[in-house]
């Protein structure tokens, strides 16, 4: 099964993908969200992508990429992020002058880091990316953060495990297919608890609440609101929702009764709660 991810082996999106596909998945490595996508929408891989984390907070553009995109939602999967230091096999604490690594780890380290301040920190574009650097262009004196298995693939020596500064650091990931690809519906509707909409408001009052309203009657649990502005149409914005229940009847009855207050709405996905 081919999976495209944005990173390189060894990257978070890697572990997560082995973990929810199963060990034979290969990786289809791509530098940005947009090839990733790409990919998805073409038909050449299915994805899974990083949509927000417990820190960091929600990875915005993602959800532009999954609206216009066109690919569907077919699954979730939450993955406990750790971060290790590692360095070529002959350094070690007193030879390292730098630190790399993507600027979310470096944040997630920040206060581990402030007891090295002898080292430059340098952001980079990517955490395994970081280690096959240094591995490849033997940078002496050069650390990076990232996870323990890209340190071992390009056969780094780690100096540390479990540095993150919050232990309670998770990242989730959204599973996407091109729309043709995607499974059975009733196979699908057999197990689905979950779905992600994205939907409009006309500019009145109340507008949201009512839709929130509506989706409470119909026993529908809110676990997530993002808003993002409608570029073009000053102070309207678009609202991506994810809602969790128990009956997926009940959950189609609830979007035939909020159609008629929205605008634009569109079901991204219907799936399984990890």
């Amino acid at each position: 099964m081919k999976i495209a991810i944005q990173g390189r082996l060894g990257s978070f999106h890697d572990i997560a993908a082995h973990d929810y596909f199963g060990k034979d998945t290969e990786a289809l490595c791509c530098a940005t969200f947009e090839e990733v996508f790409r990919e998805v929408a073409e038909g050449r891989a299915q994805g899974l992508v990083a949509i927000e984390n417990t820190i960091a907070g929600s990875l915005l553009h993602n959800y532009e990429l999954l609206r216009e995109s066109g690919t569907v939602v077919t699954g979730e999967y939450k993955l406990h992020i750790e971060h290790s230091i590692c360095c070529l096999p002959d350094d070690d604490w007193d030879t390292l002058t730098e630190v790399h690594s993507h600027p979310v780890a470096l944040m997630q380290c920040r206060h581990y880091l402030e007891r090295h301040p002898g080292m430059k920190i340098v952001e980079a574009e990517d955490t395994a990316g970081s280690a096959e650097q240094i591995a490849k262009e033997g940078r002496r004196g050069w650390a990076a953060i990232c996870h323990v298995s890209a340190a071992r693939q390009w056969g780094l020596k780690v100096l540390e495990e479990k540095i993150e500064d919050n232990k309670h650091n998770f990242t989730r990931f959204l599973a996407v297919e091109a729309p043709k690809n995607t499974s059975d519906k009733e196979d699908v509707a057999s197990k689905a608890n979950k779905s992600s909409l994205v939907f409009a408001l006309p500019h009145s009052e109340g507008a949201l609440s009512k839709v929130l309203t509506i989706l409470s009657f119909y026993d529908m649990n809110l676990t997530k609101i993002q808003s993002l502005p409608i570029i073009g149409r000053e102070w309207e914005y678009l609202f991506y929702v994810d809602v969790t229940f128990a009956d997926v009847q009940r959950f189609h009855q609830s979007i035939d009764a909020i159609v008629p207050l929205t605008k634009e709405l569109k079901i991204l996905g219907i799936y399984k709660e990890w």
